[in-house]
């Protein structure tokens, strides 16, 4: 017989089974919960990282999809709801009248991460329905990169900024910026200059006042007059294009002031492109060019000879070519010229040889006194950091040849900007000022314009400041000179000016209504092996209007016009730059609150009326044909004699 099987022995193995199961259903439970419990702790550590600990730096954002579209009617996207755009930092730039000339717009950099992303090509076609200038397969590959970081695009606009975001891709961010952007393109493009990838000045006003515009965010006011500037350049163009010039340059000063209206030189560029534009077209003629002044500068040589009182207007000098070594100086047109010339006569026919017996009157010591004086051994104080040094000899090499040769323009280069300078100074009752870009403080506009001019305030200081002015110390309310010349010196050569254009070889720069004086000057060109290119000149002319009360001086300068039917083939200053002065005047005068005067014409005529050959006045005798070199009475008001 079998024996029967006990019940609590199998009871007692099934209850071990169920323990053993329920405690591997514990441990698996426990196994689950653990693995939670680790990846909610990361989600939050991660977040608190994030957020709290080590937030991400806010120029490098992605902006929430839920962020509204700037509204149409807001051109400027500055806000949109609650979405405020990036505030640029850099200050605007403006003309005298708030015509804006350089700005800066706000754009953001797009980059993107690629581990971030899901997938690289579906990315790239989303991106190109904001930004179709992309290129898909080229996108593509920088996505695909195993980096954290690549650039997508630069400088988008704030629309696009947020309808890239609104796209809601992964792994796609933003870094704020700003792009500095020149509303006129060309107009005063030298004078900008332009700024680099990070915001700071390069060239220009971008450049001299760079701490300046980071610094302060309000607007820098130039002198600059837009129109003006728009009319010199129009009309400069017109004769560089027509005389097929290599290069011009066109300024127009307040001769009160030294405020620089317009300041143009050719050929130009887009400011908006300043990394591609040639060397040729940065170079600023006005200010960085050196050119010889031509006849010019003989009324330097006039001004110097009537203000240390050795020469006077009724003085005769000598015509006849003079022989100096090698060369000869020379008069290119003689047919209208007499053997002597009056003071005069040396000007309104730009007489070469007479201009150089003056020098040699004046003598080399003092006339290094007076150019240094003037400022035409130093850098143009100006604020530009482009502006160059002039081209002059040594004192120690300042012989004879040079006093005569200096004496009407050639053996020194300087820039167009410092004849205009020393032009103003002779007329505007002989003080030397400080040429500026920046405005200064107006007069009252309700004060009658005459008599401007007669309460303008001017600080006048013998040791004004020029080269290492502090560019960040700007808007002087007054201008600052040194005095030069007395007023009657300055009265005499405004009416010498004037008769260049009346009677001599400025004729045609001569607008009716506006009395205006200037002298010519073409001076041949050096080669870039040294001596002199025959027929290939640098040809300029400098005025100012109204003589009758001296307001604003505008300067052209052509280099290497070429003759044409209409000129005869002359390439002198005569023909093309005085020419391009009239065209300037006559368009910007009314822009500058001055019209032609008829009204008082015979009394202004009279004025400024000056005799070619005035007479020599009762107990003297003037320097010239038939007097003695010995005279006592000569040595007594001159310090040379006979020529």
């Amino acid at each position: 017989m079998q024996p029967e099987p006990r019940k609590g022995r199998l009871f007692s193995s099934f209850r071990a089974s169920r323990r053993l199961n329920l405690d591997q259903m514990h441990g698996r439970l426990l196994g689950v919960g653990m693995g939670f419990l680790a990846i909610y702790g990361a989600v939050a550590l991660k977040a608190t990282l994030a957020t709290v600990l080590m937030p991400m730096e806010p120029e490098k954002r992605q902006i929430a999809p839920q962020v509204p579209e700037i509204p149409k009617s807001d051109p400027r996207g500055e806000m949109a709801g609650d979405f405020v755009l990036p505030t640029v930092k850099r200050a605007t730039i403006t003309d005298r009248n708030g015509q804006t000339l350089a700005l800066s717009l706000p754009v953001a950099q797009v980059y993107a991460n690629p581990m971030e992303l899901i997938d690289p090509q579906d990315a790239a076609k989303k991106l190109r329905t904001v930004l179709p200038s992309l290129d898909e397969d080229k996108t593509i590959q920088r996505l695909s990169l195993k980096k954290q970081f690549v650039y997508i695009a630069r400088d988008i606009s704030p629309v696009q900024e947020i309808a890239i975001n609104n796209l809601g891709i992964p792994g796609i961010y933003f870094e704020s910026g700003e792009r500095r952007h020149y509303p006129l393109g060309r107009t005063a493009a030298q004078i900008m200059g332009s700024v680099d990838i990070d915001d700071h000045g390069i060239a220009g006003v971008e450049r001299y006042f760079d701490k300046r515009l980071n610094g302060d965010r309000t607007p820098l006011r130039l002198s600059l007059d837009v129109r003006v500037q728009t009319v010199a350049h129009d009309e400069l163009q017109a004769a560089k294009d027509e005389f097929s010039a290599i290069g011009a340059a066109a300024i127009v000063m307040d001769v009160r002031t030294g405020e620089i209206l317009a300041m143009v030189s050719l050929p130009d560029f887009d400011a908006n492109d300043f990394g591609h534009a040639p060397n040729d077209a940065r170079f600023n003629r006005a200010v960085t060019g050196m050119y010889e002044p031509g006849s010019t500068f003989k009324l330097q040589t006039a001004a110097m000879g009537l203000q240390y009182g050795i020469i006077h207007l009724w003085d005769r000098f000598s015509t006849i070519p003079i022989h100096v070594g090698r060369f000869m100086i020379r008069d290119m047109k003689t047919d209208h010229f007499a053997p002597w010339l009056s003071l005069p006569g040396v000007l309104a026919y730009s007489s070469n040889p007479a201009a150089a017996h003056i020098a040699l009157d004046v003598g080399a010591q003092r006339q290094q006194d007076w150019l240094r004086n003037m400022g035409f051994f130093n850098r143009v104080p100006v604020e530009l950091p482009e502006a160059g040094r002039p081209l002059v000899p040594s004192p120690r090499n300042w012989g004879l040849s040079t006093v005569m040769t200096v004496g009407f323009g050639h053996g020194v280069a300087e820039p167009p900007l410092a004849i205009v300078r020393g032009t103003a100074a002779t007329v505007n009752g002989g003080i030397l000022l400080k040429p500026t870009l920046v405005a200064l403080e107006q007069q009252d506009e309700q004060q009658p314009d005459t008599d401007k001019a007669k309460v303008r305030p001017v600080a006048y200081h013998p040791e004004a400041p020029e080269d290492g002015d502090d560019p960040d110390a700007i808007g002087a309310q007054t201008p600052v000179g040194t005095r030069i010349l007395s007023e009657q010196t300055s009265a005499l050569l405004r009416k010498l000016l004037r008769l260049d254009v009346t009677m001599g070889s400025g004729k045609t720069a001569e607008v009716p209504g506006y009395y205006v004086g200037g002298k010519t000057g073409t001076a041949e060109k050096i080669g870039a092996h040294g001596g002199y290119l025959k027929h290939v000149n640098v040809s300029a002319f400098t005025s100012v209007f109204p003589m009758n009360n001296p307001h604003y001086a505008v300067y052209v300068m052509l280099d290497s016009p070429q003759g044409t039917a209409a000129t005869h083939g002359w390439t002198t200053a005569a023909w093309n730059a005085a020419p391009t002065v009239k065209k300037i005047i006559s368009r910007v005068g009314p822009l500058l609150n001055q019209f032609p005067d008829f009204t008082n014409k015979e009394a202004i005529d009279a004025s400024l009326a000056i005799p070619m050959n005035p007479p020599v006045p009762a107990g003297y005798r003037a320097l010239g044909p038939g007097n003695d070199p010995g005279d006592p009475h000569n040595q007594a008001h001159h310090s040379k004699s006979q020529h």
